[in-house]
């Protein structure tokens, strides 16, 4: 595995293995192989409402906890400044630890002043090696690096895939000294990413998927990765990325399928503000409903 070294010191694996729209009931597995694959880095979040199948993995696993990189994000709800203390506690039960590597404020919305002011207490107290943001575009990248903070984000995690490179934010983040995470590295399987001619040619040169390309472009460009699968011979893949290099020429090649356009979604839309706000309250209250029907 290949490690990074934030801006305050803490080693981060550069690939792990993220948990997003994993059901509960295929975390905990999810995580364990994941972990017997050789991934260290684990990412979670508030949203994603499977931290305690993730802490049931870390606990199981057999691996000692400090070898481990955990990480979570507090969602928008819960920030101000005593909503962030409350969930990131409620986060670490869940989680089974005393402590988070990297807890992250999931988007740039509300009051993420007040929610940051309280990850920066935490972390000074010792329950957080590491704070950061997502999806924090360059210019609120900046303003949360300059206007009254005392630490400077660690991370950024941002959607980041060959069509959508974001290489204007990575400049920004260096300046200020932020190391860039990739969530979506495969834009899930949007506009044919697996099958793109430029990255399954470029495969067939190393004997590698579309994926593992990916993965390594990425790498190469130092920009730290997470990816996810419930397979466990995707995951094993996914894994596979450290014993081949691309070269210039697959990296210019990679370069020019950049559009600049997400995959996804923009954050400066209100109606995606919207979305976020409808989608998140659908789930959690599915998750409310779930507990009523277990307790009868």
């Amino acid at each position: 595995m290949k490690y990074v070294k934030l801006n305050n010191g803490v080693k981060m694996p550069i690939l792990g293995f993220g948990v997003y729209q994993i059901p509960q009931s295929e975390t905990k597995q999810a995580v364990l192989d994941a972990i017997k694959t050789g991934y260290r880095l684990i990412d979670t979040a508030q949203s994603y409402f499977n931290e305690k199948e993730v802490g049931d993995a870390i606990k199981e696993c057999g691996v000692k906890r400090e070898e481990l990189f955990i990480t979570s994000k507090v969602w928008i709800d819960n920030y101000g400044y005593e909503n962030c203390r409350k969930s990131v506690e409620e986060s670490l039960k869940k989680l089974q630890t005393d402590y988070i590597d990297l807890m992250l404020l999931h988007q740039p919305f509300a009051d993420y002043y007040g929610a940051y002011r309280a990850l920066e207490d935490l972390y000074h107290e010792g329950k957080i090696r590491a704070i950061g943001v997502s999806n924090f575009y360059p210019d609120r990248l900046a303003d949360i690096c300059l206007f009254g903070r005392k630490v400077i984000p660690a991370v950024n995690q941002i959607e980041t895939n060959p069509i959508n490179q974001r290489t204007y934010d990575q400049e920004i983040m260096e300046k200020y000294g932020v190391k860039q995470e990739a969530w979506a590295p495969f834009g899930e399987g949007r506009n044919n990413m697996f099958t793109n001619p430029t990255l399954v040619e470029i495969g067939k040169k190393y004997n590698k998927s579309a994926a593992q390309v990916i993965l390594r472009w990425l790498i190469q460009r130092g920009v730290i990765v997470v990816c996810k699968s419930t397979h466990l011979e995707r995951i094993q893949e996914n894994f596979n990325v450290f014993d081949f290099k691309l070269s210039k020429d697959d990296m210019d090649k990679i370069k020019a399928l950049d559009t600049g356009d997400s995959l996804f979604f923009n954050h400066q839309d209100p109606k995606m503000v919207e979305w976020f706000d409808q989608i998140v309250m659908v789930r959690r209250n599915n998750q409310d409903s779930s507990k009523e029907k277990k307790s009868w």
